[in-house]
């Protein structure tokens, strides 16, 4: 069975330096005008009752990856746990912007683009940039199952500070491939306690796809139809048409026949 991955992050060590994007951005040589992970302050309270943490906004890797479903192309895929990009088959038609439930995927210089867990380092055996470079190390990566564990522990480490404290993503969409450890309901950072996929990504699922699979299939059948006619009529009128041989035969015999009865005429004279 094929190891399932997944990331933590820990917003209570986080410190909203910033190093995860920069080393993201560098390592994976986003554009300057682009990036896979953005990190924002969330204040909330009155004085002097703040509250005071980080939303960190990058792909979820949904284990039910609304964006997958609905990719016509194969651009956006599953591997161990990871939704990852083949950017040379994307279309830049948009479907997966429209169906992410967290908004995460975007469309740049005519491709999908969004983080891809440094899929490259990750076959290689390490982990993903930002999980390197973390100086507080609020993010982890490793296998789901080691990862989950271990959020839990902390959760309840920290719930004496943090009554409302959560491992967020241990069951929606199929559990997700980032966990996150909420200091408060996920409400706080933005985040839908139950996401789900939309009455139009149902009915994409269940309507339009079957049916442009549909049509794809009746263009192929009424295409290869098309070939097997139009190969039978060439059969037949190559079947019912005078042999090369045949032809060269009678024409050799017609250019005969002229000198045959002019010499059968002089000899008739001759003779007379």
């Amino acid at each position: 069975m094929a190891t399932r991955y997944a990331f933590s992050i820990d917003l209570d060590r986080c410190i909203g330096c910033q190093a995860c994007v920069v080393a993201c951005k560098t390592g994976n040589e986003v554009p300057l005008t682009d990036s896979f992970i953005a990190v924002r302050d969330i204040v909330r309270g009155q004085s002097p009752n703040f509250f005071g943490s980080f939303a960190h906004q990058r792909c979820f890797h949904c284990g039910d990856a609304a964006c997958v479903s609905v990719c016509p192309t194969g651009a956006l895929s599953k591997w161990n746990g990871l939704t990852v990009v083949d950017v040379d088959k994307c279309s830049a038609c948009g479907y997966c912007t429209d169906a992410c439930p967290y908004k995460v995927p975007h469309i740049t210089d005519n491709h999908v683009s969004k983080c891809i867990a440094c899929l490259d380092l990750v076959k290689d055996g390490e982990s993903p940039w930002c999980a390197q470079t973390c100086p507080s190390q609020a993010i982890k990566f490793g296998e789901r199952e080691a990862i989950l564990a271990s959020a839990k522990t902390r959760v309840a480490t920290i719930a004496a500070r943090y009554p409302n404290a959560n491992v967020y993503g241990e069951t929606q969409l199929g559990g997700l491939g980032l966990l996150m450890i909420l200091l408060e309901k996920p409400a706080v950072y933005g985040l839908p306690e139950k996401p789900e996929i939309t009455l139009r990504l149902e009915a994409w699922q269940q309507v339009v796809q079957p049916a442009s699979v549909g049509l794809t299939l009746t263009a192929v059948a009424v295409t290869g139809l098309s070939f097997i006619i139009a190969r039978r009529q060439h059969l037949r009128e190559k079947a019912a048409a005078p042999a090369p041989a045949e032809t060269a035969a009678e024409g050799k015999s017609a250019e005969v026949r002229p000198e045959q009865s002019a010499a059968e005429s002089k000899e008739r004279k001759e003779n007379g």
